[in-house]
């Protein structure tokens, strides 16, 4: 499953990327570009909490292959449009759509099943193999969907995702039946009610959601990319995919050298910390990119290669400190919430996970469309480290959580 995941994870950092290139390259617009995200809001919530449900009450093998092939048909009709030249920027919104629901279902199944697989003193470490499967998948994948942009096209880029979405099937193929353990609740409004109540009980879980609710709001530059190889940064497209490997260069590397990190029992300081820090990472490169807009003539075709080394520089350090969050956040669930509950709450926390990056991208594009694109990072940055400072200081059990106790 680590395997397939780690394929198709390269394949689908593909098609994000090269969407919104795609996306700019027809509109010119940062703040179109933002819209794919958002667009994809309403469905991947909606799929996120029914996937959780259905993870909770149906074979997750099963939930787990059902998504997989929705994702796959998607990407497949995508590649076959960009070929026929008859894709519009309807149809990318559509399938980017479709394609964030059943990712959604699919991360929601796959993470509550890894708890079934491996003893609890293992998932910390299962964590960090996630983040280096991640690091490996963002840091190659939009890095060469920048290069195949510039040197094939998308249709190709597409084409290549497709293929390696097909490791996704092997991997869970090769799993066993994975049937929920406890009372089975069959999908519907009591069994949203009854994730949802556990949930207001469960004050530790709910506050790492929150925590990293504020990180992907107002620390998520991603969106900016884009727009920062034509201008400020240049470089194009390449520019672009560099950007975005450098969070996964932080990420591969908290996670290989995570040893130390994933023994540190006190995870609700740990989260904390790791948050702040990467607030501040986002501040550096919202600094970056202030000095870049007085300093920098950068054209695409004659980048900055200072500017874009610096802002690398940053962006590497607030992937290594998320990855670090993530780390927590994803041991505190899968060791804190009992099986017959997980899958609904995994459903809320990709919800979380995989939301609050799309309203982040509603917040930078609409900003930096009305101000300047390095005013989103530096004032989100001083966001983020203030509001979650603040909030931990009045959450005593949230500070004081022991990975040798867990309490949701």
């Amino acid at each position: 499953m680590w395997i397939g995941s780690a394929l198709s994870g390269l394949g689908g950092q593909l098609t994000i990327v090269t969407v919104m290139l795609h996306v700019f390259a027809l509109t010119q617009s940062t703040f179109a570009v933002s819209m794919i995200a958002v667009a994809g809001l309403v469905p991947m919530i909606l799929a996120g909490l029914y996937g959780g449900m259905l993870a909770d009450a149906f074979d997750r093998r099963l939930v787990a292959l059902i998504a997989a092939a929705v994702a796959f048909a998607s990407t497949v009709l995508l590649a076959v449009l960009t070929w026929t030249q008859n894709e519009t920027i309807w149809w990318l919104y559509a399938l980017s759509m479709i394609v964030a629901a059943a990712n959604s279902v699919g991360m929601a199944t796959r993470t509550a099943i890894v708890p079934r697989l491996i003893p609890r003193a293992k998932l910390a470490a299962a964590s960090a193999l996630n983040g280096i499967a991640f690091g490996m998948t963002v840091m190659v994948g939009p890095a060469l969907a920048g290069v195949l942009v510039a040197l094939t096209g998308y249709g190709w880029t597409y084409t290549i995702d497709v293929v390696l979405m097909l490791a996704m099937f092997l991997g869970l193929w090769t799993l066993p039946a994975l049937v929920p353990e406890g009372e089975i609740v069959r999908p519907g409004l009591s069994s949203l009610v009854d994730g949802w109540q556990f949930l207001r009980r469960a004050g530790n879980i709910r506050m790492q959601f929150i925590c990293d609710i504020i990180a992907m709001t107002f620390g998520q530059p991603l969106v900016i990319f884009p727009a920062l190889g034509t201008v400020i940064l240049g470089g194009g497209a390449v520019t672009t995919g560099l950007l975005t490997a450098a969070v996964a260069v932080g990420t591969f590397m908290s996670s290989l050298l995570s040893g130390r990190i994933a023994q540190y029992r006190w995870h609700g300081r740990g989260i904390q910390r790791a948050i702040q820090a990467y607030g501040a990472a986002i501040v550096l490169f919202g600094a970056v990119l202030l000095f870049g807009s007085f300093s920098s003539h950068a054209t695409e075709t004659a980048p900055s290669v200072g500017l874009i080394v610096a802002a690398c520089i940053a962006l590497a350090i607030s992937g290594a400190s998320d990855n670090i969050s993530s780390i927590y956040r994803s041991t505190m669930m899968q060791a804190a919430v009992p099986d017959t509950m997980r899958g609904r709450l995994q459903g809320i926390f990709v919800v979380v996970v995989a939301g609050g990056p799309r309203v982040g991208a509603l917040y930078a594009g609409t900003l930096a469309t009305f101000t300047a694109l390095w005013f989103p990072p530096l004032l989100g940055g001083l966001i983020v480290i203030g509001l979650v400072g603040a909030l931990v200081r009045f959450a005593p059990r949230f500070r004081d959580y022991d990975a040798l106790n867990p309490v949701p």
